[in-house]
């Protein structure tokens, strides 16, 4: 994921219209639904590469829908280093981590010019009355980000650094592929220190098992471009 050009006149499309509207809304909305919601997206803005969306320790007042690009939620430990703790792409949801908590418990930042839309707790709580299939749907995101979590801590807990870095990249291919997109060829928007961070490892060794899997034959590497050559084979380094 290069750098986006983001369309301001897209910006201005409602959730109705909004390619994405199946990842992150229930299915099945009536207009009037769908009207109800926009009218309370509080903003549909452009964020850059580096801008914050929330800080950790901030007052929680939003979630944040991904529309384009790219962000990365992250905490700063006790020592004060940065701990990344995941990677969002267009069609999922930022913030929830923090929603039985009064403030943020991390902070997120863009990757890269990304669309965000902000919805505000009190007016989200107000409308999950109103569309209960919201709610559910908002139940099943929380569901997800913990399930997520589970996995994660089971790949840093288990697995050796062949097999993070396979399943780091056979995670990114399928969620591309949920999105339209091409799961075999992507961009990555998160820098290779990023990723070491966030798998537990040295960016040295992500940078010489990427090397590795292309010498291989089962990734090409360029900069940023992955392109998956042999996905049967990522799969078998994965679950080795």
């Amino acid at each position: 994921m290069t750098e986006t050009n983001v369309s301001f006149r897209a910006l201005s499309a409602s959730c109705k219209t909004c390619s994405l509207a199946e990842l992150c809304l229930p299915r099945g909305l009536q207009a009037e639904e769908f009207q109800r919601l926009d009218d309370v997206i509080k903003a549909r803005r452009v964020v850059h590469a580096g801008d914050l969306l929330f800080k950790e320790g901030n007052d929680n007042r939003s979630i944040y829908a991904v529309r384009s690009g790219s962000v990365k939620t992250f905490a700063i430990t006790e020592s004060g280093e940065e701990q990344v703790l995941g990677f969002h792409l267009p069609g999922e949801i930022v913030g929830l981590a923090g929603l039985d908590e009064s403030i943020h418990n991390c902070s997120s930042k863009a990757l890269e010019t990304s669309s965000i839309c902000e919805m505000p707790l009190d007016d989200l709580e107000d409308i999950c009355l109103q569309i209960p299939s919201l709610q559910k749907q908002l139940l099943k995101l929380i569901s997800r980000e913990i399930s997520q979590d589970h996995k994660m801590l089971l790949l840093l807990a288990k697995k050796n650094s062949d097999q993070r870095v396979a399943t780091f990249l056979l995670s990114l291919s399928g969620r591309f592929k949920l999105r339209g997109l091409s799961s075999e060829s992507f961009m990555l928007s998160m820098s290779r220190q990023d990723i070491a961070n966030y798998l537990g490892l040295a960016v040295e060794t992500v940078s010489r098992i990427l090397t590795k899997f292309g010498d291989d034959n089962i990734v090409e590497v360029t900069r940023r471009s992955i392109q998956i050559v042999d996905h049967d084979r990522l799969l078998e380094v994965a679950s080795t």
